[in-house]
């Protein structure tokens, strides 16, 4: 049986990510503790695309495809100098962010039937989720030690397809951006 930070993910389910190495020493250790992502196998990231075609259907044509579609946009920094929160989650908050919606959006238009967020909400806003599932009280305490790690900035130079196996994300391939 799954555990809690593995049942809310699915066998042969995919997703388009941005790695943000830089962000790890800054959120690592909350992220393992109130992040199911991370318990899961996924890197601190801002995802692109969740979730995306399912992993049969992910074959060298969609590779192709999206190594044509990603490979035309330029690489690019983001600042993290903020926090955001939607209900029970808070996030670091990604400056610019208009490359990232950018991205996103060419994605879900090559590839309709994969909606940003399954379709479940119609606005585009890229974060980097720290804490998923918590009380104010809790998001209250990761926020004000946040505030003294940040700001850093990190470069976006790839999108990664991301395989959940049944127990754990997989890196399925990378996509480079133009330098």
């Amino acid at each position: 049986m799954a555990d809690d930070s593995t049942s809310r993910f699915q066998a042969g389910q995919t997703g388009l990510i941005v790695r943000v190495p830089d962000a790890e020493p800054v959120v690592r250790a909350w992220r393992e503790r109130f992040d199911p992502s991370a318990r899961a196998g996924v890197p601190a990231h801002i995802t692109v695309l969740f979730p995306f075609l399912g992993e049969s259907r992910t074959d060298e044509r969609v590779h192709s495809a999206l190594a044509d579609v990603l490979g035309r946009h330029h690489a690019f920094d983001l600042h993290f100098e903020s926090c955001g929160r939607f209900p029970g989650v808070l996030y670091l908050v990604p400056e610019p962010d208009a490359e990232l919606r950018r991205l996103t959006e060419v994605i879900a238009e090559q590839w309709p039937e994969a909606p940003p967020y399954g379709g479940q909400f119609t606005e585009i806003v890229p974060h980097l989720t720290v804490a998923d599932g918590q009380h104010e009280a809790v998001l209250d305490e990761i926020e004000a030690d946040l505030r003294s790690k940040l700001p850093f900035t990190s470069r976006v130079s790839s999108v990664d397809l991301l395989v959940h196996d049944g127990v754990k994300w997989q890196e399925g391939a990378s996509f480079a951006l133009l330098e």
